[in-house]
């Protein structure tokens, strides 16, 4: 079995984390906006009362959104100084770094879309309804 430099996986783990922070900021503010908008306040009544929890997310958007911006920023640093590392010169070890590679830019990636759907919803959208 090959091992890969935890230096990889850690950039892997960043980028994961980086996903799930912004994710949070869909939940607060994209989620509920396009369930009204669906006409689907009842569902979004629903979720409130099973999930209490994101009438917090929503009262505190700079904080979501402020813990979002850092776990991408560290995340971002983490890949950027991880793309010139070398991998390993072990054939199954070097493959398994470069798809790690892949994997934790393409999460990046994600995580960066979710957060600039949030910040459409959350500040953009109602600023242009003021």
């Amino acid at each position: 079995m090959s091992r890969v430099d935890p230096a990889h996986s850690r950039n892997a783990g960043l980028a994961a984390g980086a996903l799930l922070a912004s994710s949070a900021t869909l939940v607060c503010c994209v989620l509920p906006a396009l369930l009204v908008a669906l006409g689907a306040g009842a569902a979004l009544a629903g979720l409130v009362t099973a999930v209490p929890q994101l009438v917090w997310l929503s009262e505190h958007k700079p904080l979501v959104f402020g813990v979002a911006i850092a776990a991408l920023a560290i995340s971002g640093v983490a890949l950027w100084y991880g793309r010139s590392m070398p991998c390993p010169p072990d054939p199954d070890a070097a493959r398994s770094c470069r798809r790690l590679r892949r994997i934790s830019v393409l999460l990046y990636g994600f995580a960066v879309a979710s957060l600039l759907l949030g910040v459409t919803f959350a500040f953009v959208l109602p600023a242009l309804n003021a």
